[in-house]
C-alpha cells in the first residue's frame, strides 16, 4: 500500500518519486489516528488511481514518469467525482508532506511560556475500580470546565471524567505541528459529516477540550440571538439582561480582551485593509490570550500558555475547590435506576454519584445518552447545526507569511446581518487553512508560494439540518445556507481584491482562480453546491434546551427530561446557531447549570 500511496504522492504534490515514499511512510504512521472509513477510503484512492493507470497505459502509477502520473490524474479529476475524490485525498497527503518535512514546531520566543496551572489529574489506569462522588461531570471543556467549577465551590464532591490527556505547553513547543494535530483531534482531525458536500468536523480532545486548539476567538452571543432562543424556544436563561452578568463572569475568568495590533499579522492588516477601503465594519478580535506572541499555532496548543483555554483556569480553580480530574476515561455509560442517576461506567470502573453534567460535546453527547438507554425524546441527536465555513485565499505581490502572527486575528462583521462572519484566519506552516486546488506541478507551484497568500474564511448561520448517530453524523446543507455561503466567497474575495490581492483563490474546483470581481462571481453563479469545501468548528444543538418538553430534550435550567439527576451542560444544548464563535455562550450557558445543579443538589 506504501508504495501507490507513495505514487498518489507524488503525482498529486508534484513531487519525485523518494519525497512521494516519504510522504506515503508519514501518512500511514499518521493514519492509525483516522477512523476506519478514512483509511479505507486512502487504500481506494491509491488503488483505484492505480487502476487507471494500468488501464490508460498499462504499467502500474509507481513506474510512470511524473508527466504521464500528472496527466493521468488529470484525467481523472475531468470524470464525475473524481475531483472531489482526489480533493479529498489532497487534504491528509499535505499533512503528511507537513510532518515528512517536521514543519511546524513553534518559532522560539525571547520570554517563557506561562507556568502550567496546578490540576489534580489523576490516570485512569490510578483510579479505582469503585469509588463515589457527589457529582461526576463528563467532559473538561468549555462547558464541563465550568460546570465543575461552580459544582465544586458549591462544596460538592466532583470528578472530571476526560477521555484525552493532559497536554504541556513544552509538547507544543517541542514537537511538529501535524503530530500535535494528530493528538490534539480526536480520529486524527478526520471527522467528517455525511452530506452533500461532505463537511469537515474537527473535534479537540484533551484536559481542557476544544479550548486546547481553538483559535481563542470570543464573541459575546449576540443580542438577537438570545431574544430568539428566550421567544422561540422559551429558554428564559437567554434574555438578554439574565445572560449578560453570565457573560461577564465567563470574560472574567478567561480575561478577554481586544487584540493589539501589535503581534496581528500581515495576515490581519490585510483584511483591515480592505475593510477599511470599502468601508466595511472591521476590527481585531477579542481573544482569551493577553499573552500572545502572534506565533500562529492557536489549532495544535499554544507553545507559550497564552491562550487561557479552561486547562488554565476554570479547570484549576474547580480543582483547587477539591475536584479531580481523571484521564484516559471514555465514559461507557451513565447508570440509572427507577428513573434516576445513581452513577457512570468507564473503562471497567465505577463512580457512584446521585449527580451527572454530560459535557461531551454536540456529537459525543447525544451518542452518550443513547448508549445509556437515555436518548428517548426524538429531539436527541437531532436539530444539529453546525456553523459551516469556507475559505478563500489571496495572492498578493509581496510576501503575506500568513503563519507569522496571530492565528484567528480580524472580524468583519458587515454582512453579520445577513448571517455571514468574517474572519481573517491562517494556520501554522504545513496546516494551511486554505488547501489551494490544482494537481501535480501546478499544486506544487502553489505550495511554493504559499508565502504570499492571504487568507480569510467566513461561517454561516445554518439552519439545523444535521443529525447525529451512533456511528455516523450526517449533515444537509439547506439551499438558503447554500446561497448564504456563495454570498460569503463573494464578499471574502471583493475584501482581498480591495485590499490589494493579485487574484483570488477561490476554492472551487471549475474556476479555481479569478482576477476580478466579475470573474469571481462569475465562478460562484455557476458553482453547485457540491463543489463547496466545508468545514465546521461548532457544533450546536444536538440536545437542546427549552421550555416546550415536546420539542426540547433538556429543560431550560438544563436537566435532561425523563431522567432525575441527569443535566447537560454543553454546546449541544445551544437551542441553534449562535451565529459567531461558540466558547463564551457554551461556558455562559455551563455557569447557569452547574449552579442550578448544584443549588438543587443542596436542597
Amino acid at each position: 500500500m506504501t508504495d501507490r500511496l507513495g505514487a498518489l504522492a507524488a503525482a498529486l504534490l508534484g513531487t519525485d518519486a523518494d519525497e512521494g515514499r516519504r510522504i506515503a511512510t508519514e501518512l500511514t504512521r499518521l493514519a492509525v489516528a483516522f477512523p476506519r472509513p478514512v483509511r479505507l477510503g486512502l487504500g481506494v484512492a491509491g488503488g483505484g488511481l492505480d487502476l487507471a493507470a494500468r488501464l490508460l497505459s498499462g504499467e502500474s502509477l509507481a513506474r510512470l514518469d511524473p508527466s504521464t502520473r500528472e496527466a493521468i490524474c488529470t484525467a481523472l479529476a475531468a470524470r464525475p467525482g473524481g475531483r472531489a475524490l482526489l480533493d479529498a485525498v489532497k487534504m491528509p497527503l499535505l499533512l503528511a508532506s507537513a510532518a515528512a518535512g517536521a514543519e511546524g514546531t513553534a518559532p522560539a520566543t525571547a520570554s517563557p511560556p506561562a507556568p502550567e496551572p496546578e490540576l489534580s489529574c489523576v490516570a485512569l489506569d490510578d483510579w479505582p475500580k469503585r469509588s463515589r462522588a457527589d457529582a461526576v461531570v463528563i467532559g473538561s471543556g468549555a462547558g464541563g470546565a465550568m460546570a465543575a467549577r461552580e459544582l465544586a465551590r458549591a462544596g460538592l464532591s466532583v470528578v472530571v471524567l476526560e477521555e484525552g490527556r493532559r497536554f504541556t505547553a513544552a509538547e507544543f513547543r517541542d514537537r511538529p505541528a501535524a503530530d500535535r494535530f494528530m493528538d490534539l483531534y480526536r480520529d486524527g482531525g478526520a471527522t467528517f459529516a455525511l452530506g452533500n458536500p461532505p463537511v469537515l468536523l474537527p473535534q479537540g480532545r484533551g484536559v481542557g477540550g476544544t479550548t486546547l486548539v481553538n483559535s481563542g476567538t470570543c464573541y459575546r452571543t449576540p443580542e438577537r440571538v438570545l431574544r430568539r432562543w428566550r421567544d422561540v424556544h422559551g429558554l428564559a436563561l437567554a434574555d438578554p439582561a439574565r445572560f449578560a452578568p453570565l457573560l461577564d463572569e465567563v470574560e472574567r475568568t478567561l480575561r478577554v480582551a481586544s487584540q493589539p495590533l501589535d503581534g496581528l499579522g500581515r495576515n490581519g492588516e490585510l483584511v483591515l485593509a480592505g475593510a477599511a477601503a470599502l468601508g466595511w465594519k472591521a476590527a481585531p478580535m477579542r481573544r482569551n490570550a493577553p499573552g500572545c506572541a502572534g506565533s500562529c499555532q492557536c489549532v495544535v496548543g499554544c507553545p507559550r500558555n497564552a491562550k487561557n483555554g479552561v486547562h488554565l483556569n476554570a479547570l484549576p480553580q474547580a480543582c483547587a475547590a477539591g475536584a479531580v480530574v481523571v484521564t484516559g476515561a471514555r465514559v461507557e455509560r451513565i447508570v440509572t435506576t427507577r428513573g434516576r442517576a445513581v452513577g457512570v461506567r468507564f473503562r471497567g470502573r465505577r463512580i457512584a454519584a446521585p449527580l451527572v453534567v454530560v459535557a461531551a460535546g454536540a456529537i459525543e453527547t447525544p451518542r452518550l445518552l443513547t448508549r445509556s438507554g437515555l436518548g428517548g425524546h426524538p429531539g436527541i441527536g437531532r436539530g444539529l447545526a453546525v456553523h459551516p465555513a469556507v475559505s478563500v485565499a489571496g495572492r498578493f505581490s509581496e510576501p503575506v507569511n500568513a503563519w507569522r502572527g496571530v492565528l484567528q486575528s480580524v472580524g468583519v462583521e458587515q454582512l453579520h446581518d445577513d448571517g455571514v462572519l468574517i474572519e481573517a484566519t491562517a494556520g501554522p506552516p504545513g496546516l494551511m487553512s486554505f488547501v489551494p486546488s490544482g494537481i501535480g506541478r501546478e499544486l506544487h507551484a502553489e505550495l511554493a508560494s504559499a508565502d504570499r497568500l492571504a487568507t480569510v474564511g467566513a461561517m454561516i448561520a445554518d439552519q439545523p439540518s444535521g443529525r447525529v448517530g451512533a456511528r455516523l453524523v450526517r449533515y444537509r446543507l439547506a439551499d438558503t445556507d447554500a446561497d448564504r455561503l456563495r454570498l460569503a466567497i463573494v464578499a471574502i474575495g471583493e475584501l482581498l481584491f480591495a485590499a490589494g490581492a493579485e487574484a483570488v483563490l477561490t476554492g472551487l474546483g471549475h474556476r479555481p482562480y479569478a482576477h476580478n470581481l466579475g470573474e469571481l462571481r462569475d465562478a460562484v453563479s455557476t458553482a453547485d453546491a457540491r463543489q463547496l469545501h466545508l468545514a465546521a468548528f461548532h457544533p450546536t444543538g444536538s440536545a437542546r434546551m427549552g421550555a416546550d418538553p415536546q420539542r426540547a430534550p433538556v429543560d431550560a435550567d438544563g436537566r435532561l427530561r425523563g431522567v432525575r439527576g441527569v443535566w447537560v451542560a454543553d454546546a449541544s444544548t445551544l437551542p441553534g446557531c449562535p451565529e459567531v464563535n461558540p466558547q463564551l455562550s457554551i461556558m455562559a450557558i455551563a455557569l447557569a447549570v452547574g449552579r442550578a445543579a448544584a443549588a438543587e443538589a443542596q436542597r
